[in-house]
């Protein structure tokens, strides 16, 4: 590059040396013999090193005294042409340096100019990103691993990324003795992921006993708890008996539909999770119990809590560690695997040999799944145990399944009417699933849509398959 005459408007040379020294990139500048003439401020932080211990001084004593490891001026000054190189400095910093030279009209270099760019923030970024790959390398290895073990588990399917760490950390907290809590959608699979928490436990080989809290008649539910003496009361059977809390020692308790648990029996749960000792109801002996506790529910607890439902200090002893378990809507890729797996499950328990076409599959997918794996798994018993031909196509699967919103929309867009009966039937199981998902119990689903529990329970197990 050629240079022109000295500038002489010392106002523009002022802005030009403003301009050098608010520059974001190292600039410095050697005159023809390599001695230094501008170090701007950039350079001193790049570098480390101070520009009054660098003016004045000649590039050659820097190589010489190893203050950079490369000085690219020299080599400027000898070949006049430009050069990049990675230079390093005695600081322990380094930089990316291009250097240029400058010529007059006789084609002499009058000055090398040196542009310094800080590659340490760049050093560190290309660090982050390899310990990222390992990172991500370690993490898939523990996926593969998970997904050997979910292979040879009968009763798990995952296949979405969010499941898979789900399981992870259900995997990680089943190695200690800690509450947890599980919450989901009815049908989720949340007795599934307790299973799996107690499998991987160091409690696996002691019982594990599950209790529906909601299942209960309220009166009854402490003695089912804690148990009774001999002769509490009348019909109490000879020598009393034992609770779950007992049954369960050293094992692991699953309280499912906790939410169900009334106010009373909440604040003595409590004192058994603080204390880990009871009283039988009748005897006034006390028995001490290690038990790991295990809770379920289909509600949100913390709303209860607001709402003077639940209490407040019951629900932090049982949130110790939460785990959600997201719908299957959610969870879209495990819709096929799970399905694929209950067609093989149920074919080997009623020895039968049906298949499902793949384009049939994809109504499978597109549902909704309002009643999640459970739904799921009782339409694929009914089909194949229903269905007469050994390939399950979709003229076998219910109305419901292979009809949506924009197929709804058709039937007015193009006067193509369904019967009155089926779409009608498609309104009452959609009301039937929705009101029980809101409600998570037969009771107020039923009140809300205006009939009583026995109706409520026999349309809803005839719209999912849902046994006795």
């Amino acid at each position: 590059m050629n240079i022109k005459e000295p500038i002489k408007d010392e106002n523009y040379i002022n802005k030009l040396e403003m301009i050098i020294e608010t520059s974001f990139d190292g600039i410095y500048v050697t005159d023809k013999d390599a001695n230094t003439i501008l170090v701007n401020k950039s350079y001193e932080r790049i570098t480390g090193l101070r520009r009054d211990e660098l003016i004045g001084r000649n590039m050659a004593e820097f190589e010489k005294d190893g203050i950079m490891s490369e000085v690219t001026s020299l080599w400027v000054l000898k070949n006049k042409k430009s050069k990049t190189v990675y230079q390093y400095f005695n600081t322990g910093k380094s930089a990316l340096v291009t250097s240029t030279p400058f010529f007059d009209d006789d084609g002499e270099i009058k000055m090398v100019v040196s542009n310094v760019r800080d590659i340490t923030e760049l050093k560190e970024l290309q660090e982050k990103i390899k310990e990222s790959k390992n990172e991500n390398i370690k993490y898939r290895g523990i996926i593969e691993e998970l997904k050997l073990q979910i292979a040879s588990n009968k009763y798990i399917i995952a296949e979405d990324e969010n499941m898979l760490n789900l399981l992870l950390l259900a995997k990680r907290v089943a190695k200690v003795d800690t509450t947890v809590l599980i919450s989901g959608e009815t049908g989720t699979g949340k007795e599934v992921l307790a299973k799996y928490i107690y499998n991987n436990s160091l409690r696996k080989d002691m019982p594990f006993i599950k209790i529906n809290c909601g299942a209960i008649p309220e009166n009854l539910i402490e003695s089912e708890f804690f148990g009774y003496a001999e002769g509490s009361f009348t019909g109490a059977a000879k020598g009393g008996k034992m609770g779950i809390f007992e049954a369960a020692n050293n094992g692991t308790l699953l309280l499912d539909e906790i939410g169900e648990l009334p106010l009373n029996m909440q604040v003595k749960l409590l004192r058994v999770l603080q204390d880990g000792q009871f009283e039988r109801i009748g005897s006034n002996d006390t028995i001490k119990v290690d038990v790991r506790i295990i809770a379920s529910t289909n509600k949100n607890l913390k709303e209860m809590v607001e709402k003077g439902l639940f209490r407040e200090d019951l629900f932090y002893r049982l949130n110790v560690v939460p785990l959600n378990v997201a719908p299957l809507r959610e969870r879209k890729s495990s819709i096929i695997p799970l399905a694929e797996h209950f067609f093989r499950a149920y074919n080997e328990k009623y020895n039968m040999e049906k298949t499902i076409s793949k384009e049939t599959l994809k109504y499978f997918y597109e549902y909704n799944w309002p009643g999640n794996v459970r739904e799921l798994s009782n339409l694929i018993e009914m089909l194949v145990v229903t269905t007469v031909d050994d390939t399950i196509t979709k003229m076998n699967l219910p109305a419901y399944l292979t009809s949506n919103i924009n197929e709804d929309k058709a039937y007015v867009e193009n006067n193509n009417i369904p019967k009155l009966s089926d779409a009608l039937e498609k309104i009452e199981r959609d009301l039937i699933f929705k009101a029980y998902e809101k409600h998570g119990n037969v009771r107020d689903a039923a009140r809300e849509l205006g009939i009583d529990a026995s109706t409520f329970v026999r349309k809803r197990k005839k719209y999912s398959g849902i046994k006795n």
